[in-house]
This record gives structure tokens, C-alpha cells and sequence, in this order.
């Protein structure tokens, strides 16, 4: 077990000062977006109904708590609407492994997981290997750490 922690360490100890001291930084609004959408322009309700990432549509846009999210149907886009808190990306859709460590960093539509009925998103799939390590752990250092987090500005890109 300890050999597992040490050999990891060094990667999660590298993607953290990576994280913090080197990569750029963006300024962050409640959910993180990129190329003016959510999730990157993913429909959230498919990674619930279809078990995958799809590329939304502009066609299908709406907006919840100031973002744009984009829908691969109409149908999704009016689910979305009609409950929003339960298809929205948990922690805004930052990094739900780097809300846990206390940091804002982007993530990758393709680093998903859905807990609980939540959907969750990661930095990126080596990422989300370390979140799978401890879901629930992560979690409630997430919860515990969002409203602060929550509040930084800058987001590790």
C-alpha cells in the first residue's frame, strides 16, 4: 500500500506544482467554460441518457447561473431547463480531483464519471484514475472545499 502512495506521489505532487506555480491561469466565472460554453460545448444530459460525451449545439442552446451550455437535442435542452441542478457538472464542471486538493483547474469532457446521479468531470483521464482511487474520499474534501474554491478566480489550464 505505501509503495502504491510513494510511486504516485511524485505525479500527483508534479501535477500539483505544475497546477499552481507553473501552468497559465484564466480568470474563472461559476462553471468553467471554454470557447464561450460549458462542459466545452458537451450536452450534460447525454453523459446521463447516452452513457457518453456528445458534442452539443449552438442551435440548442441555454443558459444556468450566468453559462451557456450547448444540447445535442431539444429534448435534452428542456430536460436540462426543467432541472438544471441535476444535470449541471458538479463544482461547476472544474476539475472535481483538483476541488478536492483546493484548486480550480479545467477539465476534459472525456474525464467523466457519474456518483450519486451527479456527473462529475477530471482534468483529464490519468486525473480521474486518481479520483477513482477514492470517490468517495474526494468528494467530501470537494464538498468541503467548494465554497472556497468556489471563489478563486484563476483556474490551472
Amino acid at each position: 500500500m505505501a509503495g502504491t502512495w510513494i510511486a504516485r506521489a511524485p505525479f500527483g505532487l508534479a501535477l500539483l506544482l505544475v497546477g499552481l506555480l507553473c501552468a497559465p491561469a484564466s480568470m474563472a466565472g461559476e462553471f468553467y467554460e471554454r470557447d464561450g460554453a460549458a462542459i466545452r460545448g458537451y450536452d450534460p444530459v447525454a453523459y446521463f441518457t447516452e452513457r457518453k460525451p456528445v458534442k452539443g449545439s449552438a442551435r440548442h442552446a441555454s443558459e444556468y447561473k450566468g453559462a451557456r451550455f450547448l444540447f445535442a437535442s431539444p429534448a435534452n435542452r428542456d430536460a436540462f431547463d426543467a432541472d438544471p441542478a441535476r444535470f449541471a457538472p458538479q463544482y461547476g464542471g472544474f476539475c472535481a480531483y483538483a476541488v478536492s486538493k483546493g484548486y480550480k483547474a479545467k477539465s476534459d469532457p472525456d474525464a467523466w464519471s457519474i456518483v450519486g446521479g451527479r456527473l462529475y468531470l477530471n482534468y483529464d483521464t490519468n486525473v480521474r484514475a486518481l479520483w477513482q482511487e477514492d470517490v468517495p474520499g474526494h468528494i467530501q474534501k470537494a464538498d468541503r472545499n467548494w465554497p472556497a474554491v468556489s471563489a478563486l478566480t484563476r483556474v490551472v489550464q
